[in-house]
């Protein structure tokens, strides 16, 4: 396994909360209707599938990740040399680089359009990416236990769900499998960017003190995760009718409208400040996973690649202007992340099995 001091690791447990707080994002607050435009109310069918599909990479990850002794960057300069495969290796830093920016860049927007329209995008970002800068510094045990918190402190927000349930109707989730099966894979599909998180096991892994015994806590999280989708799915469905749900961009917002609480009117302003906390892990272990692929790669110390990586985010998001250029960025990465989890990943596995076989190892 990669040579990391003990004192640098985690125990394999932790692998729950930091895979489980890179599911939970952004996403959250608006992925009903992007698999209810393709699969109506079959839609909550979609979620479970898209776990499932989940479950069989992290599996295949973990697999990887035991033939390359624990390091995925080894793992592509023995398949296609040193060279070609630094230059793949270089491709993942500017994709979880690229995470970090969507996430940020998304709930700014969130921001933006809910609570402070005047509010300039430069102004946010500096000031977050400066704290995420603070915590990523401190290392990768920062990280966890910033993972660990922002996942703990904002869960009392399961609780106001409950308000929705006098508003809803479970009979718009009948007829079940009304729309053809090719639609809710195709939602499946569309749930990719709101599951992705969990491919950053491939390099948090030498991290972990007990690598092998994490892989059923990395499963647990998906699991839990996926459930959590499903019933938030559910829930968003009996309350919008189809039409209705295609018109809310942020439906669990306007859910959290029906909150009702003597000293607060407006408690999605609660969820929305609440969020920070949840996405907070997201891009600070997104620009700690790609400063700390550039550290392997390339001849740079970690602390400088992850200036630059944060430098690269920050102009990102002066870079994207309105709600078009969000959508593409996020439609672009669900599309990334769709081929780099069931594209790439099984073909890696091909290639390391004729690997093997080839000489014997098998």
């Amino acid at each position: 396994m990669a040579s990391v001091a003990e004192r640098s690791q985690v125990s394999a447990f932790m692998a729950f909360f930091i895979i489980m707080s890179m599911q939970i994002g952004i996403g959250v607050l608006g992925f009903q209707r992007i698999i209810s435009k393709t699969a109506g109310h079959d839609a909550w069918i979609s979620v479970p599938l898209a776990g499932a599909a989940g479950h069989l990479v992290l599996a295949l990850m973990y697999w990887l990740l035991q033939q390359a002794d624990g390091d995925f960057i080894l793992l592509h300069q023995q398949l296609f040399g040193r060279w070609l495969g630094n230059v793949l290796s270089l491709a993942m830093a500017a994709y979880f680089a690229s995470m970090s920016l969507v996430v940020l860049r998304t709930y700014i927007e969130v921001i933006q359009v809910w609570m402070f329209p005047d509010l300039r995008t430069w102004e946010f970002s500096l000031a977050f990416l400066l704290l995420c800068l603070y915590i990523t510094l401190g290392g990768f045990r920062i990280v966890v236990g910033i993972c660990f918190f922002c996942l703990i402190i904002p869960s009392y927000l399961l609780f106001t769900f409950w308000f929705v349930f006098d508003y809803t109707d479970f009979y718009r989730l009948l007829p079940i499998l009304d729309h053809p099966l090719s639609n809710i894979v195709k939602a499946a599909k569309e749930m990719t960017l709101t599951m992705l998180g969990y491919e950053t096991v491939l390099f948090f892994y030498p991290f972990l003190k007990s690598g092998k015994q994490s892989a059923k806590w990395a499963h647990a999280a998906l699991l839990t995760t996926t459930l959590f989708y499903t019933l938030l799915t559910v829930l968003t469905l009996a309350y919008f009718s189809e039409k209705q749900l295609q018109r809310q961009i942020w439906a669990t917002l306007t859910m959290w409208k029906m909150v009702e609480m003597p000293f607060i009117e407006r408690f999605e302003y609660i969820g929305i400040a609440n969020w920070l906390f949840v996405i907070l892990p997201n891009v600070c272990l997104g620009l700690w996973c790609s400063s700390r692929i550039c550290k392997k790669v390339l001849p740079v110390r970690q602390k400088t690649a992850l200036f630059l990586v944060a430098i690269g985010c920050f102009l990102g998001t002066l870079a994207i202007h309105d709600r078009t250029g969000v959508n593409m960025i996020n439609s672009i990465l669900n599309r990334i992340g769709f081929y780099f989890l069931y594209v790439w990943l099984p073909c890696l596995a091909a290639f390391t099995y004729i690997r093997m076989k080839v000489r014997g190892k098998l």
